[in-house]
């Protein structure tokens, strides 16, 4: 790999590629456009750092993936410290004043944006182990093998924790409909 010898461009490259998924993920992850390009800097930073280490058999996108995903996990403990030492509550974090942009096009985007909002306040409500799966899966499309390389276990603790999320969820928005 280019890159790991030390090629700019070859990891630049790397960065096109991957960014906009990454982003996606953490997006999800983190709820906040701004939170979540910091957390997709950090995580570049920290692959360049520990490029040397990276494993040309396994997935690029999938290392880069679990870097992200160790970084959201720092920037939830930062958070929660943050929020316990300030008395912020939940409503006045950056991630609950996070709104998804609204499309002009009337009652149609709103319901739509409503669902959406429904969706991610469920899925918040997970146990990150849960949410993590979940969200490597559905939303990230990666594999079970690639999301349990990721979280570091095995497919059938992946295949376990995206059932349980799916059922949890289920409950979840059962109990906003009424």
């Amino acid at each position: 790999m280019r890159a790991r010898e030390g090629e700019d461009q070859a990891f630049a490259a790397l960065l096109q590629r991957h960014k906009p998924a990454l982003y996606g993920f953490v997006r999800r992850y983190v709820r906040d456009g701004d939170g979540a390009a910091d957390v997709v800097q950090e995580s570049f930073i920290a692959a360049w750092r520990s490029l040397y280490r990276y494993d040309d058999r396994r997935s690029f996108g999938v290392w880069l993936r679990a870097i992200a995903l160790n970084k959201c996990r720092d920037r939830a403990r930062r958070l929660a410290v943050r929020r316990f030492i300030l008395g912020e509550n939940d409503d006045g974090s950056a991630e609950a004043l996070a709104q998804h942009d609204l499309e002009p096009d009337g009652e149609t985007s709103l319901v739509a944006n409503e669902q959406r909002a429904t969706l991610q306040k469920a899925i918040d409500q997970l146990p990150a182990k849960l949410k993590e799966s979940l969200l490597l899966t559905y939303f990230d499309d990666l594999t079970q093998k690639e999301a349990a390389d990721v979280l570091g276990v095995t497919v059938k603790t992946i295949e376990t924790r995206v059932y349980r999320a799916r059922q949890r969820l289920a409950e979840l928005l059962d109990r906003s409909a009424i």
